[in-house]
């Protein structure tokens, strides 16, 4: 995936900032919801509990979204780093440079087609530059299951 700056020593470090502010809505839930015990015996504490789940429910639907995404890019990290090596091993000379073009869609679809079609399913999506997935899957004549995906 490209990045629209390039990384050096002084901006690598990614702060996780929506996993930080989620976490904080957590602490905060969980005070609103410790004030709300302390007045268990009147009406506001109840609406203070009640507001301290509110949020710790919406934040824990949030975090679930974000922790999704994190093993979706994960995943896709290792799919491409299996399909370099998959194509380096099957692909003839003359297609090893289209390695080093193909987009991490384009691995992620190219995944399922058989070592035999692959050749010239990559000649065709390097050449036509196909980088919508569907018309890739599309194009795949004996398909390959993934039964090991996230």
């Amino acid at each position: 995936m490209r990045e629209k700056t390039p990384q050096n020593f002084s901006n690598h470090v990614l702060f996780p900032t929506s996993f930080v502010l989620l976490m904080a809505s957590f602490g905060v839930g969980a005070l609103i919801i410790i004030s709300g015990l302390v007045f268990a015996s009147e009406i506001f504490g109840l609406y203070l509990i009640g507001a301290g789940a509110l949020l710790n429910v919406i934040s824990m639907a949030v975090l679930l979204e974000v922790v999704r995404g994190y093993v979706t890019k994960l995943q896709d990290r290792i799919i491409r780093t299996e399909m370099r090596i998959r194509l380096e091993e099957i692909l003839p000379e003359d297609l090893q440079s289209a390695i080093a073009t193909l987009t991490i869609k384009q691995f992620i679809a190219l995944r399922f087609a058989s070592d035999d079609e692959m050749p010239d399913l990559v000649r065709k999506v390097t050449s036509e530059n196909i980088t919508d997935l569907k018309p890739i899957k599309r194009s795949i004549r004996n398909w390959q299951a993934d039964g090991f995906r996230v």
